[in-house]
């Protein structure tokens, strides 16, 4: 029998009344494992009710005990830190090491939290004339809500809910329905920690659940990560709603290989970062940009440490890559690789027959790589989201810079070089948000701030770090003066320092 996923509201599950459920698979076996209750839209009215309810107090709530609830829900994170990562790897299906670091990387967000009372602290000028002080606070917005994707079921709501609440506002999660466990054990830790009711709640859904967050009134701001198309409509529905919007879509990623870099340490950056978590991150590598002589070795060296991959059930503790996350989603992969071979790219290593013995209903697909793609081809143009990565080669380095500059996504990229000159004028000259110099996935730590440039990001702030504490509070000035500080009778011209 298998279970219902349910929602969570005023510190407690509940399951809903709507009567529409969507199956929850394993995807290394095709097994459905749950089912997730749909949540109505009386029912996101209601969490939003119960939100607003809990944000006056919690506002009210001094930064530093706030921060100790933070410290509480790191130090539980710590203990149930394999059971989240498990939780992932059943869901998901990336590898169980590489749900480990999802979970760390997540930890580490709620770190840089329990740090709120130092970040919040304000700006003071004593008397810039006449006796008048001037201030600034930062202020809660009051309800947000956060809406993540499927390939980060931890990691991404991370980087929404602790800033969220840290800062004294009250906060929804709509996870992805395709893995929505992470979000109830994160709901369970958080009231374990201390956290009130109604501070921290969980909408399970689908388009009913995210348009309902997007028009109700009582919903301040809200933080997106998922695709371009739907990044740009929560962008434009939120925005024409009044609310602040955060809005991270699609990347298209490449990685620069210069003839003078170290070859070895750019294929295993190649393999790492395009076929793990079976290229389901929107920081995957997707295309290797080869320039001048290194095309050919580049890809020599690729085609058999691609065809040797080991992937299997994530949970065996040498898999290298698991299955996709659905089977509709491997389809749509499988549709991309069609399309770049009848567009004329070179398929070197075909995954699509893939089988892994005893999950003939997984969802798995082999690595896929293609060489000779051309810019305009499909699969260089979109984010195919799956374990294919498509090698296109340029003259020179200013041809890579073009070609890169030229793309509509600009979330991020790599370059490998052992010349200093050519990683400067790369970071100073390429219009992308997120740089690697011989880093293959330059995720920036939880005090720097993630997002991209272009349509990868729709939104005037990126995500986490003092961009994220921006994002989820108010600025305010204060000027102030006493009464024996004031001069007799009115000023009528615009008031300077004296």
């Amino acid at each position: 029998m298998t279970s219902t996923l349910s929602n969570y509201m005023n510190g407690q599950a509940y399951a809903s009344s709507s009567g529409r459920q969507q199956d929850v698979f394993n995807p290394a076996t095709g097994e459905v494992t749950a089912r997730v209750a749909l949540a109505s839209l009386d029912e996101v009215h209601a969490v939003i009710a119960a939100a607003k309810a809990a944000a006056p107090a919690w506002a009210e709530t001094a930064p530093l005990r706030r921060a100790r609830v933070m410290f509480k829900f790191k130090e539980l994170l710590d203990q149930h830190h394999k059971e989240m990562a498990t939780l992932i790897t059943r869901e998901h299906g990336k590898v169980l090491s590489d749900a480990m670091g999802e979970v760390t990387r997540g930890i580490e967000i709620v770190e840089f939290a329990c740090g709120m009372p130092q970040l919040l602290k304000s700006q003071f000028s004593d008397n810039i004339g006449g006796g008048i002080d001037n201030y600034n606070l930062r202020q809660p917005l009051g309800v947000t809500a956060g809406i993540t994707p499927f390939n980060f079921p931890f990691m991404v709501p991370m980087w929404m809910a602790p800033l969220a609440i840290a800062t004294g506002n009250t906060f929804i999660l709509k996870p992805s329905e395709r893995d929505p466990s992470c979000s109830l054990l994160i709901a369970d830790l958080l009231k374990k920690a201390g956290l009130p009711d109604g501070v921290f709640n969980v909408v399970q859904g689908d388009k009913v659940a995210v348009d309902a967050l997007l028009q109700h009134p009582d919903v301040s701001a809200i933080s997106f990560v998922g695709s371009t198309p739907i990044a740009e409509y929560i962008y434009s529905e939120g925005t024409r709603m009044g609310k602040r919007v955060q809005a991270l879509g699609g990347a298209k990623n490449h990685l620069v290989v210069m003839p003078d870099a170290n070859l070895e340490q750019a294929v295993d950056a190649l393999m790492g970062a395009a076929y793990g978590s079976a290229g389901e991150r929107c920081m995957a590598i997707s295309v290797a940009v080869a320039v001048g002589n290194v095309a050919d070795k580049l890809v020599e060296a690729l085609v058999p440490r691609v065809q040797a991959l080991k992937i299997k059930n994530g949970m065996e503790a040498d898999a290298e890559m698991g299955p996709v996350v659905t089977a509709q989603h491997k389809a749509k992969i499988e549709s991309y690789i069609a399309e770049g071979i009848a567009e004329g790219a070179q398929l070197l290593v075909d995954g699509r027959d893939l089988t892994v013995p005893g999950h003939e209903g997984g969802f798995f697909l082999g690595g896929c790589l293609f060489d000779h793609v051309r810019e305009g081809m499909k699969i260089h143009r979109e984010e195919i989201f799956g374990p294919v990565l498509c090698v296109v080669r340029v003259p020179d380095f200013a041809s890579a810079v073009e070609l890169i500059n030229r793309h509509e996504f600009g979330n991020g990229v790599s370059l490998f070089t052992a010349d200093g000159n050519t990683a400067r004028e790369f970071s100073r000259r390429i219009q992308v948000g997120m740089v690697g110099i011989n880093v293959p996935i330059p995720v920036p730590m939880a005090w720097h701030s993630f997002g991209g440039w272009k349509r990868s990001l729709f939104g005037d702030v990126h995500a986490y770090g003092e961009e994220g504490i921006r994002f989820y509070t108010r600025y305010k000035s204060i000027m102030q003066r006493w009464p024996d500080s004031i001069g007799k009778g009115a000023e009528f011209t615009m008031p300077v320092a004296k």
